[in-house]
Formats: C-alpha cells, structure tokens, sequence
C-alpha cells in the first residue's frame, strides 16, 4: 500500500469526533491560549522559538521551533496539581550543545526516515541509495543530522472548537543525509478542549523517496523527573511484533506476543517485566521492540497503548493511523556518563517513549507495509495524546474509542 492511500480520514474529523472522554478539567476553565518567546539558542542561523499551546482546562503543551521538541506538556493529577510529565532538558541550549548520539532524540520530531535502515542501504526503482551509519552498523532516524536538528518554521492555525493550533514546516533538500527527492513536511500540533494532543503529519517529494516520521517524547506520569516509572501500568493494543537481531534490525518474521515478555495485551505493571530475565529485554536494557497495532492502519486513528500512573491518577491514551508502535525506554540513561546531570534521569526505568510509525528497515522488507513516497503523492498520518486523569479505576474496561473513517 503507497503511503498516499494510508489515511482517508481527514485531520479536521479526527478534531471533531473526538478519540476518548477526558476528566482533567479543574474547577476554574480558562480561555485557550497560544503564545510564544524567544530564546537564548539559536539553530541553522536563526533564533530558537519556545512555544505554548493552552487549552481551557489549563493543560499546557510547549515546544521548540528546534525540532518541533515538545518540551513540556502539563497535566493535573488527581487532587488538581499540575506537573510536567514529560522528560528533557531544562534548558533549551542543552538540546543543541548534547551530543546527538546521547541525547535519544527528547520531545523531537523524526525524520526523514525514523527508526533504523539496516547499514544505511535501500533500494529504490533499482538504485542503492546509502545513508550516514549513525548507529553502527545501521542508520538511525534519519541521521546525524535529522529534523530533530533542524530550525522549523512555525505558524499558529486556525483549529475547530476552540482548540489551539500551530503547524510546523521544514523543506529537506534533494540528496538531505543521502535521500532522494525534496521533501516537504508539515508537522501540525493541536491541543483541544477534549484534552487530546493531536499531530497530523503530512509530506510531499519533488523525487521517489521512503519516509517513516514520528514524535520521540518520552513520558514520567509522576511528574517527577528522575523518578521510576516501574509502578506505572502499561497496555499496548498490538497481538504482534517484528521480531529483530541483536542490531535492531527486523528478521523479516511477524510474531504473537503472547507468552512472552512483551505481551502488555493486559494492563501490566511495568515492573513485572523491566526487572525479569527475559533475552526480548536483555538485549536492550529495557524495551526496544516494534508493535504491530492491530486492526487497519490508515484509516483511523485506533488505539495503540496507555500508560497510567495510579499514584497520581494521570493517564495518556496514545491512538495512531500508523501500523507499527516502538516503544522504548531509555537504555542510555544513567549517572550523568551519557546524559547531562541536569536531566535527572539516572535508569532506564526512569522514562518511556511511545513512537507510531511505520515497522524498522521497511524499504528492505517488501511484505512490510510500504514507506514509499513518489511525485504527485502525500504522506498523510496523525497520532493522537488522550490525556486523562482518574480518581479511581473507572475508564479502564475498554481502549480509548477511535476515531471513525470520513
């Protein structure tokens, strides 16, 4: 399937319909808010931009113009404290001065290929094209310099419903870390009053490319940096998973999870499987594995994990149009040897990261789904953030519903 016949439901219906209930809303609304301010950084000759998306109850989503790098987003626990449950840098300068094999790509977007391309190399309407190996021996999201390391253009947008929105533009020349084709990417964010943090996605090439983009945040529910996420439970609506070697890279194999370490069909607790022996975990330190969603890919955006953290009552709901989830927690966090001391991330327990896309090496994989762009087609994705608080157990039943097909 090309990528321009991924997604027949139109962002706007996504907006409209709405993917789940939300109870996050304090006592007092506010009135939704966009705003903006300069920084002291400045990335491909030009000023860093830090950004924030306001919504009625108060929720706040900020981000940079430096790799749409979502930086903070602010959500209530149960008795109404805000705090930021997402992890990165406390300064905007330590996302450019880290060095871009340590920084595990915080808040940013990726592109133009996210995940890995076995040691650089796809083929495409016969041609060998070959890819900076940034994680030998294979490429990673994109390369050394990928969109994460990029200044975007950002504009606010019109949105339905008194939602805040702004859209994100970048323009990767023909030949960009070894791709074919000019690309054009849209990126835009929306954050509504039914608490959903929406990205919709969107590309066009000048030549026949491949293309896998997504969002890398990583995700605390505590709201406390530094502190495990271990007691938080985890659910992943995918019955399947893309089995890989000891580099990343897929076997080319589709296989059930159930009976092994990575079956989070079941509400688990995060613990039960991060600290058991298990040769799925081991070889990462953690989880590192690509998730298959189930049900259609394209059409709507479905269900494809949660994560709930029941000392605070926070929970985010992540829905995707994209086929395949990795889900990740960081292996190179610790003592302040890989990252800066100011992260106040010590071990890989102490995040998760959550990336629809498209399955790792797909141009290499004919029988994955197709990551092929040609002239004249348009990349068309969105993942949605349902954010959520919950006083008790309530909600959790059933998957967050999703949005129906236009």
């Amino acid at each position: 399937m090309k990528i321009s016949t991924r997604l027949k439901t139109g962002f706007s219906a996504v907006v409209a319909a709405g993917l789940a209930a939300a109870s996050c809303a304090p006592a007092l609304a506010r009135q939704p808010a966009f705003s903006s301010q300069r920084t002291d950084a400045t990335a491909d000759g030009q000023t860093v931009v830090q950004y924030t998306l306001r919504n009625s109850h108060g929720i706040e989503v900020r981000f940079l113009s430096l790799g749409g790098i979502i930086t903070a987003i602010m959500t209530p626990d149960k008795n109404g404290n805000f705090a930021n449950i997402v992890c990165g840098f406390p300064s905007t300068g330590e996302y450019l001065t880290t060095g871009v094999e340590n920084r595990l790509h915080f808040g940013a977007l990726i592109g133009r290929y996210a995940n890995r391309i076995a040691k650089g190399k796809f083929t495409l309407d016969g041609q060998t094209w070959q890819i900076p190996v940034n994680d030998p021996p294979n490429a990673i999201h994109g390369g050394p310099v990928g969109f994460d390391r990029h200044n975007w253009q950002v504009s606010r947008v019109s949105a339905p419903d008194g939602a805040v929105a702004a859209r994100l533009t970048l323009v990767s020349p023909d030949g960009d870390q070894g791709f074919p084709g000019e690309l054009t990417v849209s990126v835009t964010y929306t954050l509504n009053d039914k608490d959903q943090l929406l990205l919709h996605y969107t590309a066009s090439t000048t030549k026949p490319t491949v293309v896998n983009l997504t969002n890398h945040t990583y995700f605390n529910l505590s709201g406390q940096p530094g502190h495990s996420i271990e007691q938080e439970l985890l659910t992943i609506w995918g019955e399947r998973w893309t089995p890989t070697d000891s580099t990343g890279i897929p076997t080319g194999t589709i296989e059930p999870v159930a009976g092994t370490s990575l079956d989070f069909q079941e509400e688990t607790q995060l613990d039960t499987r991060l600290n058991a022996p298990s040769p799925l975990l081991t070889a990462s330190r953690g989880l590192d594995a690509n998730w298959i969603i189930n049900g259609p890919y394209g059409i709507a955006a479905r269900p494809a994990a949660r994560l709930l953290d029941p000392a605070t009552g926070r929970m985010v709901s992540i829905l995707s149009t994209q086929p395949g989830l990795q889900v990740f927690t960081g292996r190179g966090f610790g003592n302040g040897t890989v990252l800066p001391l100011s992260t106040q991330l010590r071990l890989p327990t102490d995040a998760i990261a959550f990336e629809p896309e498209h399955f790792p090496d797909s141009p290499n994989h004919p029988q994955f789904p197709s990551t092929t762009l040609l002239p004249g087609q348009w990349l068309n994705e969105t993942t949605a953030y349902q954010f959520t608080t919950l006083t008790g157990r309530e909600g959790l039943s059933s998957p967050p519903a999703q949005a129906p097909a236009q």
